[in-house]
């Protein structure tokens, strides 16, 4: 095989409630994931040994979350790892949309069928599982409920395509998500009702957009600069409320119809700010 091509799918969470913290050190928790049309690319060559290479310099190499991907497919399977793999990063970093996670969902993807390995999504969500949380979802793509840390992934009907509107800060914190887990105490756990009303709903082939929500929202707005002003203007301007992607920073919102991102674009371009409007997407990676 001469090389293969993988998109990975960014992610918003539709709902994303925290049960509690567990006894491994890690929280539990309860999310509706939904990917978007936003992705990167993956371009997978044969190669006498592993090279990772991204157009974002910083994401070269080792630290990687898809070297780390292809070296435990590899170990897996008791092979040496051999691949040439191209990142084109279109997925901002840092914003809590999974762009490292779906990259490393994409890669086994790639691989499985680079290496010849026929391997079935069962095996290949045993290794995601081992790298991140949020891996195996990306493996299913489209719109699902996570459980446990977020890898129990239970596949929910796909929803429509619709417009989301994504707004960017231009700056995030260090070791952000271990820093936005440690601003949780018990007042912002839940019971999942939430999230098991939202599945309820999405099973009966319905979508209720007021009922999005994210238990990040109640402490971002002191973590990241900024944001309570970029909240106030997507808010002053669309009926769709905003809300965290993930852990933060980016916002998204739903709106009604495409004009109503264009008017939150509008209102934003006095602050330096893009919002991009893209569409919910299903399935999972696909292959060229």
């Amino acid at each position: 095989m001469l090389a293969v091509r993988s998109w990975a799918h960014a992610k918003i969470n539709l709902t994303l409630e925290v049960l509690g913290r567990r006894s491994d050190g890690y929280h539990e928790v309860m999310t509706v994931l939904q990917t978007i049309d936003l992705a990167d690319r993956l371009d997978v060559l044969p190669a006498p040994n592993l090279r990772v290479e991204c157009d974002d310099l910083s994401l070269n190499g080792e630290s990687n979350l898809v070297w780390q991907a292809a070296t435990k497919l590899a170990e897996s399977q008791n092979i040496v790892p051999k691949a040439r793999i191209i990142i084109r990063k279109r997925i901002p970093v840092g914003m809590g949309l999974g762009g490292g996670s779906s990259d490393a969902a994409a890669a086994l993807v790639a691989l499985n069928e680079l290496w010849e390995l026929r391997l079935p999504d069962v095996e290949l969500a045993r290794v995601a599982a081992a790298l991140g949380s949020d891996v195996p979802f990306f493996l299913e793509g489209g719109t699902a409920l996570g459980r446990g840390r977020g890898e129990q992934i239970s596949p929910l009907p796909a929803l429509p395509r619709l417009p989301v509107t994504l707004i960017c800060p231009n700056s995030t914190i260090p070791n952000k998500t271990a820093s936005m887990y440690s601003r949780l105490n018990q007042s912002h756990y839940s019971d999942g009702g939430i999230t098991t009303r939202m599945a309820q709903i999405l099973n009966s082939g319905q979508f209720v957009v007021d009922m999005v929500y994210n238990v990040f929202d109640a402490v971002a707005y002191d973590a990241f600069p900024n944001l309570v002003t970029l909240f106030r203007n997507v808010d002053a301007c669309s009926t769709a409320r905003p809300h965290l992607a993930g852990a933060g920073p980016t916002l998204f919102c739903l709106p009604y119809s495409e004009e109503q991102h264009w008017r939150v674009q509008k209102a934003l371009h006095p602050l330096g700010i893009e919002a991009y409007l893209v569409h919910t997407t299903s399935g999972p990676p696909k292959l060229e």
